[in-house]
């Protein structure tokens, strides 16, 4: 699927989880799913746990963070000097 048709998937409105990205037509958002895959679980998982989520959903917020990240300066918690 191409990136245009995945980033259709997800959605802003103020009146939906405070205007954070969420997968259209739910209440889950963007930053859930992917800490979801950051603790662990797989793109499997998630899709048995919520009913009517797909695989390209999950692609969706993957790209979705993604783009969001390319325009931002990233300062890390911890700076290793050696």
């Amino acid at each position: 699927m191409e990136k245009s048709e995945l980033l259709k998937r997800i959605t802003m409105n103020p009146k939906v989880m405070v205007g954070k990205p969420v997968i259209s037509g739910t209440r889950l958002t963007v930053q859930h799913i992917v800490g979801l895959l950051a603790s662990g679980m797989t793109e499997n998982e998630i899709v048995s746990e919520y009913e009517g989520l797909t695989h390209d959903d999950i692609q969706a917020c993957l790209l979705f963070a993604t783009e969001a990240l390319e325009d931002t300066t990233f300062v890390p918690t911890v700076t290793v000097v050696e």
